[in-house]
């Protein structure tokens, strides 16, 4: 990548975040000092004016800024409706690109002509996202399968996007010393590799559809070997309602209520009782059948736990859900949450109620209010005892949590939580005895 592009890149995304940062911090003093009363208008458009500024740069520049534009879009549990309006577009209505130059793409990864392969493939692809875009397409025998290609150049646009957001970070900590996303980044940095790599996606893919072997209620795309590369996946085909399209399941005669206890069920199964699960359950990758079924797609972003922390993990919840304290402090411990001051639980008990305080009753996702006082009791805990070190499957798990919030609230789910979690961590510990 040329010097000129990586500065132009860079500019782009310093010169946003310090015009959203700016534009917050001059509205909160404007309400503090000169004591105006329009500052909740006033934030709404800011809101409005950020939320699209994010989505023309990321629409405009591509690469690793649509798939922060996709995090934040995934949020309306946490997230302003303004973001949520205009970001959830960036889940798969991304602007693809031309053909001609996917089907290049595509000939020179498959080492032949797109026709001696495919009896018919659609020019207009079906979904069109942060990494790549998935074309529907018809083999020679008759199947239909989805083609998922990687765009090209992408990887190296990852790596320069990643540079940059790592040095804006560390700009924005020294303005703001209570915040640290440094973790953060580093789990995006460990990832975004794997999500490159169409081989590890399919294995991902593969071994899930294993594990779910015995429902009929989990269905995962079948894997075309002979058509894939690193860089082209090619699958099943499968068709369903979005997992956010109330209009579309209520059609389908689809219960959203029924779709929310699925979705927790599936992923309680794959994080303490399978050990490997899928870590991007945005609404982009996640479909529903009459029954209800759901379709689960995009196994880039997976993780496998080994049998120590996935028990560890059940241990953990199992503390939190029943509130047991002798054991969720050592829990936190074991798992590799590491504090500066380890004989000090204040900041264990704190995450344990940051975690647990955040959802109202009779509501399965977490509250903007509760989750701010949450986090300023956090951030003292924090201050009090820093933490020194966190696993990187926590937060990954935090990530797909946070994804799994966001689309309980599209739901309005209403899953009770301690009576569907407990019998899958109970099961857990129990059949490590």
């Amino acid at each position: 990548m040329r010097l000129t592009t990586r500065l132009d890149r860079f500019l782009g995304v310093g010169l946003l975040a310090a015009r959203v940062y700016l534009g917050y911090k001059a509205i909160t003093v404007a309400e503090q000092r000169l004591r105006i009363k329009d500052a909740p208008g006033r934030r709404s458009r800011h809101h409005a004016r950020s939320a699209q500024g994010l989505y023309d740069l990321a629409v405009r520049r591509q690469g690793l800024l649509i798939k922060f534009g996709q995090i934040i879009g995934s949020r309306p549990d946490l997230i302003p409706d303004e973001y949520i309006n205009v970001l959830s577009r960036l889940q798969d209505q991304v602007p693809p690109r031309p053909f001609d130059v996917i089907k290049r793409h595509v000939e020179r990864q498959l080492k032949r002509p797109l026709d001696d392969v495919f009896a018919a493939f659609n020019h207009e692809p079906i979904a069109s996202a942060s990494l790549a875009q998935v074309h529907k397409a018809t083999l020679h025998d008759g199947r239909v399968v989805a083609v998922k290609v990687q765009y090209p150049g992408i990887e190296e646009l990852v790596r320069n996007d990643l540079r940059n957001v790592r040095f804006l970070l560390r700009i924005l900590s020294r303005f703001e010393r209570n915040l640290d996303f440094t973790p953060i980044i580093e789990e995006v940095s460990h990832n975004v590799p794997l999500e490159l790599d169409f081989i590890n996606e399919g294995h991902n893919a593969e071994l899930i559809a294993k594990n779910f072997a015995q429902r009929n209620d989990v269905i995962v795309p079948e894997i075309y070997w002979e058509y894939s590369t690193r860089r082209v996946l090619v699958m099943e085909y499968l068709e369903g309602v979005k997992i956010t399209d109330l209009e579309g399941m209520h059609r389908a005669g689809i219960d959203p209520q029924a779709v929310s206890q699925l979705v927790t069920d599936a992923y309680c199964e794959q994080l303490y009782l399978h050990g490997m699960f899928h870590a991007d359950p945005h609404p982009g990758n996640l479909f529903v059948l009459p029954g209800p079924k759901l379709i689960m797609l995009d196994f880039g972003l997976c993780r496998q736990l080994d049998d120590k922390f996935r028990l560890g993990y059940a241990r953990l919840v199992n503390a939190m859900l029943t509130w047991n304290v002798a054991e969720m402090i050592p829990a936190f411990a074991e798992l590799g949450v590491k504090v500066k001051r380890p004989n000090d639980p204040g900041l264990y008990l704190e995450m344990g109620r940051a975690i647990m305080e955040t959802s109202r009753p009779g509501q399965a996702y977490a509250d903007p209010d509760l989750v701010a006082d949450a986090n300023v009791r956090l951030g003292q805990a924090i201050r009090a005892n820093p933490l020194t070190d966190i696993p990187r499957e926590l937060l990954l798990i935090g990530r797909v949590s946070g994804l799994l919030s966001g689309l309980g609230k599209h739901l309005d789910s209403r899953v009770d939580f301690v009576n569907t979690i407990l019998p899958y961590t109970r099961a857990a510990l129990d059949g490590a005895k």
